[in-house]
């Protein structure tokens, strides 16, 4: 087995070096040692542990037309003249820099004259010699500084600049989305009788008034048959993972809130404000959240690396619990288990070379497919459109499930090719076969998608699979087979059908 990854951070290669390896055959990978990083007595919050996101100003200065529309499809947050306000900085940048070159190596030319003068003993030259250090050294002082501020205002403003839009994205809001593909049986009509909080409350399976007393409103407790289920569907969409090469994670639920902004999520929202999208936790010590979704952690675990090309794509599926704060109203859209603050959820993730993701997304897409055709639930895949992308997104696939008690559609799952975005802000590289001294590595393409959220899947099975005597009366529920080897047993009742 090869190492294929190394640790880019400063210091000594020794202290920084992280070994991945994986096995020639499985693919397996295995992290058999841990980055370490210097850092501060001080720790200020937010601590940042990975370098400073390196973005393509050039690209952006070299495209603002294309960048600013695409900016404006996507409903960015940003100022109308973003990109020239970059194309500003990124010149003013450069000229900074060549300025501050010139000096450095013209104190290093006066140094050799000093030294040489002092050898020859000549007074006057190394006078003049030392006389015109001191003004290269003033000049240094106040170039420095300004490098470093106008670096500092070019890494904000193109920080908040979205990713490139893939040329097949549709444009305008949700509504705009393209329906690419359809799945599973004919659909059940729609009615009240399928809800699945009357479901739930019927048979015991979930508390939301034990849960309300003990956290507050959207929190749930799944009992009886529904926490079985839980630990059935998380187990099925693992095991279709592992068997595509997928190497299994559970993942830490607390994050820095550095590595989820350079996911694209912006956790720096005023943690008081009611838009305030995450979960802060209190600490004197560092800035860290609540994870919204798995794809945070499973991305940072490869932070500040550099791959092998022939290690790539690396694939790994995440097991984790995601938070979110979902500020707003509750309505019949959202009551139940439809938009929760915390669920479980299993996550893929890849790492792939640029000129590989787009097939990597179709096959990701395939096994997404794979997950819910064995659960027998009707579906269909969509192309969400350019306002629906995010920041992070190029092009994004959402699947939804029909549920007949909500009467509507619902997503269950998503899937997003980010090109470079992430991997330029988190440091996720690789050798290239093109390497060059200049240029001796190249950003990866990252991508997540959903296998598995569970109470979505939940509702989804519920109220599809819900049972009714000649009567009408709710008796039990349908579960697919392909569930039934994940099913640990438990209860005593007989409300479950295999099907």
């Amino acid at each position: 087995m090869a190492s294929i990854a190394r640790g880019s951070a400063r210091g000594s290669a020794q202290a920084v070096r992280s070994f991945l390896y994986f096995g020639k055959a499985s693919k397996q990978l295995i992290c058999t040692r841990g980055c370490r990083f210097a850092s501060s007595d001080a720790a200020p919050a937010p601590q940042r542990i990975i370098p400073a996101p390196r973005l393509d100003y050039r690209g952006v200065s070299e495209n603002i037309v294309y960048k600013s529309t695409n900016a404006l499809n996507r409903k960015a947050p940003i100022p109308s003249d973003a990109m020239q306000s970059v194309a500003r900085a990124y010149t003013e940048l450069k000229s900074l820099y060549h300025a501050l070159n010139a000096q450095r190596n013209a104190r290093s030319v006066v140094g050799e004259r000093i030294r040489r003068s002092a050898e020859e003993n000549n007074t006057e030259a190394r006078d003049v010699a030392l006389a015109e250090a001191l003004k290269i050294k003033e000049e240094i002082l106040r170039l420095e500084p300004a490098l470093l501020s106008v670096e500092e205002n070019l890494l904000a403003l193109a920080l908040a600049i979205p990713n490139d839009t893939h040329p097949s994205s549709p444009l305008g809001p949700e509504s705009a989305a393209v329906t690419l593909s359809t799945h599973g049986p004919e659909l059940i009509p729609a009615t009240p009788e399928r809800d699945h909080v009357t479901i739930a409350r019927k048979f015991g399976l979930v508390d939301f008034e034990g849960a309300a007393i003990v956290t507050g409103s959207s929190w749930y407790y799944l009992m009886n048959e529904a926490a079985l289920l839980e630990m059935a569907l998380t187990n099925y969409a693992l095991s279709i993972a592992v068997k595509h090469g997928f190497t299994p994670v559970t993942t830490p639920d607390v994050v820095r809130s550095d590595v989820a902004s350079r996911c694209g999520f912006q956790p720096r929202d005023n943690p008081l404000s009611p838009a305030s999208q995450v979960y802060h936790i209190n600490s004197k010590s560092q800035d860290l959240i609540l994870s919204a979704t798995s794809e945070i952690p499973l991305g940072g675990m490869f932070a500040n690396k550099i791959f092998t090309e022939m290690a790539l794509p690396l694939k790994v599926v995440g097991l984790g619990r995601a938070f979110r704060a979902e500020a707003g109203a509750r309505g019949a859209d959202t009551r139940g288990l439809y938009r929760v603050h915390q669920f479980t959820k299993v996550e893929l993730f890849m790492v792939t070379k640029p000129e590989d993701s787009e097939k990597m997304m179709e096959d990701m897409r395939a096994i997404q497919t794979a997950i819910l055709n064995g659960l027998g639930l009707p579906f269909r895949v969509l192309d969400m459109p350019s306002e629906e992308l995010g920041a992070s997104a190029y092009r994004k696939y959402d699947m939804e499930v029909w549920m007949p008690g909500r009467g509507a559609w619902g997503e269950v799952s998503s899937l997003s090719n980010c090109t470079d975005y992430q991997s330029r802000r988190l440091h996720i590289r690789y050798e290239t076969h093109s390497r060059t001294a200049t240029k001796p590595t190249a950003f990866t393409h990252t991508l997540n998608g959903t296998a598995a959220a569970i109470p979505r899947l939940i509702i989804a099975l519920l109220e599809n699979g819900a049972t009714f005597d000649e009567q009408g009366e709710l008796v039990g529920i349908a579960l697919p087979e392909a569930l039934r080897p994940f099913w640990i047993g438990g209860s005593s009742r007989t409300i479950i059908q295999w099907q």
